[in-house]
């Protein structure tokens, strides 16, 4: 395959100018750019926090209508993006619209390219993009696809293709280490421990308590390469864990929590525990 770059594009958050989404209606029609293979964070949910700036990865292959090439990158666009509700809404308000950080595609044939890229989600809430915790839910998947003339200015044709399925958006779940008390302890006696989930809050953009949610304690024997489920404890109103077990030898113990549609995963930094 041919690995020349046709096109580079570099965007900010929402890339797709929402003025491009709410074009005058005669130049809304089928621009013959066909978008195939698109995925989006290899098919997994999107996990976002309440600061850190998160890119997941975007693929696709293009493939482009007679009188326009790879060669000429600046003569088309296309452009997948995320939203919630309608595309009339996305571009009506600006709000409930992920779209893309940026891309590059490469040449497969005159006609053909691979592109990769990642979406933009910034959490900050000047960018309006996660600011409540309902939008902790399954993301629509569409792609804007436009025709230019030879000017790469003059907007010929232009269309919004949706996809089937979507995108689960999710918040961030943290676990505090799994602290083992007493340190040393005899064999046979009883060992505590305590914990805390919490997850990310993006009416808030802070971490909240996560109440009512079942977390595995888990241990490895300090010889062996895997961890072992001892039970399964629920989070109180402040998201506290605490539980006892009876110690029998020396090794490692951890927190883990294997979320739910609205929440990502989350393991806990481990404590270890000398028996003696």
């Amino acid at each position: 395959m041919n690995r020349r770059r046709s096109a580079a594009v570099i965007a900010t958050a929402g890339a797709l100018a929402l003025s491009v989404l709410n074009a005058p209606a005669a130049q809304a029609k089928d621009t013959g750019i066909v978008v195939s293979d698109l995925v989006i964070n290899n098919g997994k949910p999107i996990v976002v926090g309440t600061s850190r700036v998160v890119e997941p990865p975007v693929t696709f292959n293009i493939a482009l209508p007679p009188g326009y090439g790879t060669d000429d990158p600046f003569r088309y666009s296309t452009d997948p993006f995320l939203y919630r509700g309608s595309l009339t809404q996305a571009a009506d308000t600006g709000d409930s619209y992920i779209g893309l950080g940026g891309y590059t595609c490469y040449d497969v044939s005159a006609k053909k390219a691979r592109c990769e890229g990642t979406l933009y989600i910034d959490p900050h809430p000047s960018r309006e993009q996660v600011d409540s915790n309902s939008d902790a839910t399954n993301w629509r998947i569409a792609v804007s696809l436009r025709l230019f003339k030879a000017d790469e200015v003059t907007l010929v044709a232009q269309e919004f293709e949706t996809r089937p399925g979507g995108v689960s958006l999710r918040r961030a779940a943290k676990l505090a280490v799994a602290d083992a008390t007493p340190e040393p302890v005899a064999k046979g006696k009883k060992v505590t421990l305590a914990g805390k989930l919490t997850r990310a809050n993006w009416t808030t953009h802070k971490n909240g308590p996560y109440a009512g949610s079942t977390v595995a304690l888990q241990f490895r024997a300090k010889n062996a390469t895997t961890f072992k489920t001892l039970k399964k404890v629920t989070t109180n109103s402040a998201g506290a864990l605490r539980t006892t077990v009876t110690a029998s030898t020396d090794g490692f113990f951890r927190w883990v929590y294997l979320g739910n549609t609205t929440t990502g995963t989350a393991t806990s930094g481990q404590d270890y525990i000398d028996v003696r």
